[in-house]
């Protein structure tokens, strides 16, 4: 089987070095590019680090991002002209980046999660059922827990959930997100989605989303003890996305949950 060349862009950050190490024991890909937004003389395994650029995704099937926003942005740019498909784990997009990221996808392959875990898809899922079946007389809340190091809060995957909440009311995340509380012991329910977040030592990730109606508390939540499990999910996300036209996917997709 011919093996999928690969580029990781934000290859210094966490995730980045995740990647790269468990792209390494993964059969199916070859690393070819590795890239930051800025110039660094350095090699890793061999590979010096470039620049997003036309000529560094040149030779490579997929690029998997783990970035920021603006960079991510520019990467697809260039993933359009090259044709190019893309793994997007970036969180943090504005309503107005969201509209472009569909806009490239009309033009390539891109799959898009907050978060690249079997475990915490499934959570989404079963959050949209429970928000579907319980309906208006709940109100939910959504809380999550991350290491000191995390700089965005609320984080993308509560965002998700949030996402999910939503969904199950056949409602607009964006007029549902309520107020966003930092390392508060306990935050109210609200008309809308209240978010809660915990940043702390080097916890990898906890999320929980609370039902409540007053009556009784319906909890669905997810812990994380292994970064590799969000590698090890983008690279099957990377492999997935060969076989596909160009759209936008989620995990969703991939997991084939209907």
């Amino acid at each position: 089987m011919k093996k999928i060349n690969l580029a990781i862009s934000g290859c210094l950050g966490r995730m980045g070095q995740q990647l790269i190490k468990s792209s390494k024991s993964n059969k199916n890909f070859k690393l070819v590019t590795l890239t930051e937004n800025k110039p660094i003389n350095k090699k890793i395994g061999g590979i010096n680090l470039d620049l997003n650029t036309d000529q560094a995704f040149k030779k490579i099937d997929v690029i998997i991002d783990f970035t920021v926003p603006k960079c991510t942005l520019e990467i697809l740019k260039i993933a359009s002209k090259l044709k190019k498909r893309v793994v997007i784990g970036t969180t943090g997009f504005t309503q107005k980046e969201e509209n472009l990221i569909k806009k490239y996808s009309k033009k390539i392959p891109i799959i898009k999660a907050g978060n690249m875990s079997l475990g915490v898809n499934l959570l989404m899922y079963l959050t949209e059922i429970a928000s579907r079946s319980l309906g208006d007389n709940y109100l939910s809340k959504v809380f999550e827990i991350h290491h000191k190091h995390k700089k965005d809060y609320p984080s993308g995957t509560a965002l998700m959930l949030g996402k999910g909440i939503a969904d199950g009311k056949n409602k607009n995340i964006y007029n549902l997100i309520g107020k966003k509380f930092l390392n508060k012991k306990s935050f109210p329910y609200g008309k809308k989605i209240n978010f809660n977040s915990i940043r702390k030592g080097e916890i990898i990730g906890e999320h929980e989303v609370t039902f409540s109606s007053g009556k009784e508390i319906i909890k669905l939540n997810h812990e994380a003890f292994d970064r590799a499990l969000y590698s090890d999910g983008a690279l099957t996300a990377a492999k997935w996305l060969t076989s596909k036209k160009p759209g936008l996917y989620s995990m969703r997709d991939l997991l084939n949950f209907k």
